[in-house]
């Protein structure tokens, strides 16, 4: 099995095409994850994946949540907590940050995820009835 760092699955998704190193690297990542050889995404690669597609190149949380959702139909490849991959795209669709979706479906074992962000996090999270709910220390 093969771990995927992000910038595998940057150039594999996204077509910046930039100079001839880039489109080496993309022809380079396509080979490797359309060869049907077991590969593994971690979450961390998975949130910094959605970080560099919204934050550094601007697509929209749909387009986002169209490459996890690729990703995660691909019988070949493995994802670390598999489960909170899925939870955290879902909670994305109905509306929260993809970051903290992730963060909280990471928690599901906890009573609750203590947060200072009450206002984007919290309210949406208790808007949406999710467990654990989203505490604000005091």
């Amino acid at each position: 099995m093969i771990g995927l760092d992000t910038n595998i699955l940057a150039r594999y998704y996204i077509d910046d095409d930039a100079d001839k190193e880039a489109q080496r690297q993309r022809l380079a990542a396509r080979r490797l994850i359309e060869s049907g050889q077991p590969l593994m995404v971690s979450k961390s690669v998975i949130l910094e994946l959605e970080w560099v597609m919204r934050g550094y190149y601007g697509f929209t949380p749909v387009q986002v949540a169209s490459v996890i959702q690729h990703l995660l139909v691909q019988a070949h490849i493995r994802f670390e907590d598999r489960a909170s991959v899925e939870q955290a795209l879902s909670n994305c669709q109905a509306g929260l940050d993809f970051a903290d979706a992730l963060h909280h479906a990471s928690y599901k074992s906890c009573a609750s995820v203590a947060s200072f962000d009450d206002k984007k996090f919290g309210r949406r999270a208790k808007q949406l009835g999710l467990a654990p709910a989203i505490v604000k220390p005091s």
